[in-house]
């Protein structure tokens, strides 16, 4: 079991984890905006356990990479990806993405990863793509002045800002009955207060505004879409319902009333299901 960083060639060091047999089939984790390769540690533990080799990386900007002002977009998140397989030596990997991890995998797959065997399949949580923003061709995004909102709040208290988020929608806290954990929510704040302001801030753009649409076209492999119908950060209809048609090989898997980070608060339920895909 290792941790380690890698240099990318514009001089970024991407931290990442790497555990398990280099013999076994691999599987790379993508976090969502603006955490780190921390928030996959239920799934890292689990298939570990199960025999894979794990792998999750601190997006630039996040966690424990370089604190970029550069770069921070999905063009070059998924060009760091290439690095960081290349030198993992990875082959018939499976990517799994959450939110803004979701964009990251569909940009990475459809312009890098199916060729030479790199990729064997991918799954897509709670993830942004096709596109989140609202315009003529997508009138069921969420308005321009969301995302807006983000940027201000991130400006004005960015440590308020980020309690806010998981206190509230992130994990269905906000929700009569909810069984808040106090642990979880702070471990969101440390994870986003890891990071650097200005990459999160331009981080909101490249999630909110990236369209995906041609990447989701261009994948041939097997993909399932994951996604809780009560999702309030990547609303479901303008999200996995349309990404799930883009995709030649696709499979939708909705949950009943799980929120956005239903892979921390429903850890058991979403790794039975992606062990299943996985063994496929």
């Amino acid at each position: 079991m290792s941790s380690s960083y890698i240099t990318t060639t514009d001089g970024t060091q991407i931290y990442y984890k790497d555990w398990g047999s280099k013999d076994a089939q691999p599987i790379v984790f993508h976090h969502g905006w603006p955490l780190s390769s921390d928030d996959w540690d239920a799934q890292m533990l689990f298939f570990l356990d199960q025999g894979y080799r794990v792998i999750a990386h601190d997006r630039r900007g996040h966690g424990r990479s370089s604190q970029t002002d550069t770069g921070n977009e999905m063009d070059t998140y998924a060009a760091d990806v290439v690095e960081l397989a290349a030198h993992l030596e990875l082959k018939e990997a499976i990517h799994v993405g959450h939110s803004t991890g979701g964009g990251e995998v569909t940009r990475y797959v459809a312009k890098f990863g199916q060729p030479q065997g790199r990729v064997a399949k991918a799954v897509l949580i709670g993830a942004v793509p096709p596109v989140m923003v609202q315009s003529d061709s997508n009138p069921g995004g969420l308005p321009l002045s969301v995302f807006d909102g983000f940027r201000t709040a991130q400006a004005a208290n960015r440590a308020q800002f980020f309690l806010d988020i998981p206190t509230g929608p992130f994990y269905g806290y906000n929700r009569d009955g909810a069984e808040v954990s106090e642990g979880v929510i702070r471990n969101w704040w440390r994870q986003g207060m890891m990071g650097g302001t200005k990459s999160h801030y331009d981080c909101i753009k490249a999630f909110s505004e990236t369209d995906f649409t041609e990447d989701l076209k261009a994948i041939d492999l097997p993909v399932l879409v994951m996604h809780g119908d009560d999702d309030q950060i990547v609303p479901i209809a303008d999200s996995a319902m349309l990404s799930s048609k883009l995709l030649k090989n696709g499979t939708l898997k909705v949950y009943e009333g799980l929120p956005h980070g239903m892979a921390t608060t429903h850890a058991d339920v979403i790794n039975a299901d992606l062990l299943a895909f996985f063994k496929a």
